[in-house]
């Protein structure tokens, strides 16, 4: 996955959820749960960077930030329970996938 709209496409496959557009920059998406209206996923592009913003239990946060350099501090959101993911490659698909759902799960 390396577009917002690889991102995007993605996070709708999970069970009743929504892509919403909250502010007047239209860069940022959100996919949001149909039932509480919480976000799972902020999906935008930074610096030339397209990135999402997913939740994550603060058991596994420092986890993935040492592992991969494309996961970092939540941009704009609290840095104990969300990570930024940048999406260069150096993150591999199927764990951007297992971190999607975790924030899908978390935030149900």
């Amino acid at each position: 996955m390396k577009t917002k709209q690889d991102l995007i496409k993605y996070c709708l496959t999970y069970k009743d959820v929504y892509e919403d557009y909250p502010f007047r920059d239209h860069e940022w998406a959100v996919i949001r749960h149909r039932n509480n209206k919480k976000v799972f996923a902020w999906i935008y592009a930074r610096n030339q960077e397209v990135c999402i913003n997913l939740k994550c239990s603060p058991e596994w946060i420092e986890f993935w930030r040492r592992t991969y350099e494309g996961v970092r501090p939540g941009y704009h959101l609290n840095k104990k329970h969300w990570n930024t993911v940048v999406m260069d490659g150096t993150v591999p698909d199927k764990d951007v996938k297992r971190m999607i759902g975790e924030s899908y799960d978390l935030t149900k």
